[in-house]
């Protein structure tokens, strides 16, 4: 049975979309005549959908679904029969669309984690090789039920900082617009009374007016070389050796490095312990938790130590040698592997780091509004003082 996809008209003349399995296309018409509906369009979303990797999932929408599925599995619901409990739990229609192209592949004979592999965009590698150790010890929920928690966890990092950032970025909008329409429109009018008088203005004035004039004059092709700048460094991070560069100047920035080295960290590791429980091999686990750091200097350090344990090296070892990871977890890592218990005490280096991912975020969320009240203080103060200073020395000629 496969899934398809159609466009039929109700009796009052209304369009009507949606998903409909069925054996064939001829079957699915005669399916939608029996609910009464017009079909003018049906066709395979297996067939449209599969190689080319255009389904794609949101962080929320595989969090909700990794979810739906692990309780469902746990609950001893067979794959086939609890996708489709998920596709009809979900109000989206390209959600619903894609959990029943998988469940048509399953139908087939696929495996879930092969299924998933035709949605690349929306189920990333961990996810797909967690899926199939998962499926291979017969495990399938038990892993499920881990994909979710670590989905979730991100999902809810990921939603705190926009939510925080939501004031800051108004503020900061808000107030640029605010001072250049002062600088473009307000200014210039307070200033050519002092200039037309002949009097000679403070420096501060002078600066004041210098960045009115670049504004009104400038302002707008300067915000269009801004944005195509930023387009245009976007773009040349595609270059490998660009991309490597950047990335290596970011972890010699202060804060920047810590967090982007604690967050890249926190990520491997909980990666490594997610799949090493799943019963994937370790450099298969090295491998794929590798490839999931962001930062290409890291990934390199991190690939290198896939090699060292290759080759033989200890895995604490080889994780040492990258001196990215902080000697407390090296030395939980240490003794996981000395006891045989290594993923748990993956899991205890992973959850230290997140909350030190966490505590780092909070800090920095908190110090931004009060930091953003400052410089916009501090601009718009300029402006007032550079606007009164010639006031002040008027007054003073006049006495």
């Amino acid at each position: 049975m496969g899934a398809y996809q159609y466009q039929a008209l109700k009796k009052n003349g209304s369009n009507n979309t949606g998903v409909i399995e069925a054996d064939s296309e001829r079957h699915a018409r005669q399916l939608l005549r029996e609910k009464d509906l017009i079909p003018t369009k049906v066709h395979p979303i297996a067939q449209q959908r599969t190689g080319s990797g255009k389904g794609k999932l949101s962080a929320a929408d595989l969090s909700l679904m990794t979810r739906q599925l692990a309780t469902l599995l746990a609950a001893g619901i067979p794959v086939e029969e609890s996708l489709r409990g998920v596709s009809e739990q979900t109000e989206k229609p390209k959600v619903r669309e894609l959990i029943i192209g998988i469940r048509s592949k399953v139908l087939e004979g696929y495996g879930l984690a092969q299924a998933m592999a035709q949605y690349p965009n929306a189920f990333p590698e961990l996810y797909r090789a967690t899926v199939g150790s998962g499926e291979q010890t017969g495990r399938l929920d038990l892993v499920l039920e881990k994909l979710a928690d670590y989905t979730e966890n991100q999902q809810a990092t990921r939603q705190k900082v926009q939510q925080a950032l939501i004031y800051p970025a108004l503020m900061i909008i808000v107030s640029i617009a605010i001072i250049s329409f002062l600088l473009t429109f307000v200014v210039p009018k307070i200033i050519e009374v002092f200039t037309s008088s002949g009097q000679t203005l403070p420096v501060m004035t002078e600066v004041l007016i210098g960045f009115s004039l670049f504004v009104k004059s400038y302002g707008f092709y300067t915000l269009i070389a801004l944005i195509l700048a930023i387009v245009a460094f976007k773009r040349s991070l595609n270059n490998i050796k660009i991309k490597t560069a950047w990335h290596r100047f970011l972890l010699k920035l202060p804060i920047v490095s810590y967090l982007v080295k604690t967050i890249n960290v926190a990520r491997y590791i909980h990666t490594f312990g997610i799949l090493f429980a799943a019963g994937v091999s370790v450099l298969e686990t090295m491998r794929v938790s590798a490839s999931l750091i962001t930062n290409t200097v890291m990934r390199q350090a991190f690939d290198t130590a896939t090699v060292r344990v290759r080759e033989g090296s200890g895995i604490s070892e080889a994780l040492k040698e990258t001196k990215y990871i902080s000697p407390m977890a090296i030395h939980l890592i240490a003794s996981g592997e000395k006891s045989g218990q290594i993923s748990p005490m993956m899991d205890r280096a992973a959850t230290h780091l997140d909350n030190e991912v966490k505590r780092l975020i909070d800090t920095s969320l908190t110090l931004l509004e009060p930091l953003v009240i400052l410089m916009m203080g501090a601009v718009v103060l300029f402006i007032v003082l550079a606007t009164l200073l010639p006031i002040f020395s008027m007054e003073q000629l006049v006495a």
